[in-house]
């Protein structure tokens, strides 16, 4: 099983600040956002991940390189604690370029060349995961079960005519059909797709089907998605944990706090500004 984070968007929500940073590189207080997706993916049990960039984020491959000037200052302090704050992933990270936006469907198939026909979980680091067990691992215990393509998902009571949503099978771990931003009442249920999948072999070969009947404009993955559903390829699966959506500034920051609370070196700090004592 492989893994792939889609990271070559442009962050237009979070100008100006992304104008130069990578909207995968804002961070949770010290950490940032990609780490825990590629650390979600290692506890897992995922050894090779794909990361998806563009022309402005060399950051991120600068990020899960070894920084060598660090790594020897650390080692004649006898600092083994910031030593490990900075050592790259026990992950084989591959990086590869999306030269033109055309849309997560054509992105992925930049990926596809490096997959070795297995299948992979995908990641949108938009939506971060914490808890036992991982997400990725949630969603391969499923395929491990099916042999089919899983679609993360969580529940929303409320208003989903924004997501794409989920038309569950009688069977409760099916997926009969997948509507993109259903109009408000019309909706098949209230399970909403989010940031991971799990796609396998079958689907690329579709993606790429797919791209070449396309035309302009940017392409989706919903033409290999609907023909895998057609053919009772896809399940999906109820998150278990908590999702955090840092897709636009508002979440991220919220996900900043929830964050923080959850750290007893941090909460102290978000305690007092609750309180007005800041």
């Amino acid at each position: 099983m492989k893994g792939i984070i889609v990271a070559a968007g442009y962050g237009t929500r979070f100008l100006p600040v992304t104008k130069t940073v990578p909207k995968e590189m804002l961070p949770l207080v010290n950490k940032p956002s990609i780490a825990f997706v590629v650390d979600e993916f290692v506890a897992s049990g995922i050894e090779d991940i794909v990361i998806i960039t563009s022309r402005r984020k060399k950051a991120l491959d600068d990020y899960f390189d070894h920084e060598a000037e660090l790594e020897a200052l650390f080692a004649r302090e006898g600092r083994a604690d910031k030593a490990a704050l900075i050592e790259p992933p026990a992950a084989r990270i591959s990086f590869v370029r999306q030269t033109e936006m055309r849309g997560t469907g054509h992105a992925l198939l930049q990926a596809a060349p490096l997959l070795g026909g297995e299948p992979c979980v995908v990641a949108y680091p938009d939506d971060l995961h914490f808890g036992t067990p991982p997400l990725a691992r949630q969603l391969m215990d499923v395929y491990e079960e099916t042999g089919h393509c899983v679609l993360a998902a969580v529940h929303d009571p409320g208003d989903v005519s924004r997501y794409g949503v989920i038309d569950p099978a009688p069977d409760g771990t099916g997926v009969k059909g997948f509507i993109e931003k259903p109009a408000k009442g019309s909706e098949p249920s209230h399970e909403i797709s989010i940031g991971r999948y799990l796609y396998t072999p079958e689907f690329f070969e579709l993606l790429a089907e797919g791209w070449k009947k396309h035309g302009t404009g940017e392409y989706y993955h919903i033409y290999a998605l609907d023909r895998m559903i057609a053919a009772g390829k896809v399940s999906w699966k109820g998150v278990e944990g908590t999702r955090l959506d840092t897709g636009e500034p508002a979440g991220y920051l919220e996900a900043i706090l929830e964050y923080a609370w959850r750290d007893p070196s941090y909460k102290a700090v978000v305690e007092r500004f609750m309180e007005g004592k800041r």
